[in-house]
């Protein structure tokens, strides 16, 4: 049987959109990479038997030049042969580099510190938010609206969908007044208690409400006000 007559569970794109990558095997990982097989093979069954003949084993692979993998399978050409070496050259390189290390949010003054380059000198207002995982470190930055020169509107939705997209604990909410005020508005306080309460619902912690000016900031959950 061809792939595409399988079952679509044990296709290998398919069993990865709803398994995870995890559960391939080396060989239907490889067969993705390879797309299709040869008159005699599945794209599956020719990973199987080019991995047999590593050993079953990826450094080992790696070792085969483009050359190698043309001349000794059938159904390899130049292009696949090239797709797996540029496959394996990513996995080296990816365990040389380093990981990425997500900033921590753990006072007003270190979110005021994540938002500050990007608001302190717009001439408008705009609305962030900042998501953090449950160890308070940044996983996504988003901008939820931009506004005039007095205020910007906020669609709790929009807000709450990003969050929720991201897997996100924790919100911290944004935004700049040019004219330097810090100190909130009555909007700025419905808004607050409005994504207070509706996050609160997804168990979701708005962790803070940022006003941002050059130089100053107001911040609700140092004012007790969350």
């Amino acid at each position: 049987m061809k792939i595409k007559e399988w079952a679509a569970e044990d296709r290998p794109r398919e069993k990865m959109l709803l398994k995870g990558v995890a559960s391939l095997s080396d060989a239907e990982l490889l067969a993705i990479l390879i797309s299709s097989g040869n008159s005699n093979e599945t794209a599956v069954q020719l990973s199987q038997r080019i991995l047999n003949t590593a050993d079953n084993n990826l450094n080992a692979l790696a070792k085969l030049t483009i050359r190698e993998l043309i001349s000794g399978f059938k159904g390899i050409g130049e292009a696949k042969a090239i797709t797996i070496c540029a496959a394996l050259e990513l996995g080296k390189r990816r365990n040389l580099s380093d990981p990425v290390l997500r900033q921590s949010i753990r006072s007003s003054h270190d979110a005021y510190s994540l938002f500050h380059p990007l608001l302190c000198d717009l001439p408008h207002e705009e609305l962030w938010i900042a998501l953090t995982n449950r160890a308070g470190k940044v996983i996504g930055k988003t901008r939820i609206s931009q506004g005039g020169t007095a205020e910007t509107s906020a669609d709790l939705r929009i807000i709450l969908k990003t969050a929720i997209n991201a897997l996100a604990a924790g919100i911290i909410l944004c935004h700049n007044h040019p004219s330097g005020n810090t100190h909130p508005s009555s909007q700025d306080d419905s808004l607050t208690k409005r994504l207070h309460k509706a996050a609160e619902l997804l168990e979701i912690n708005l962790l803070d409400h940022i006003i941002l000016a050059d130089g100053s900031y107001f911040s609700y959950a140092d004012e007790g006000r969350l």
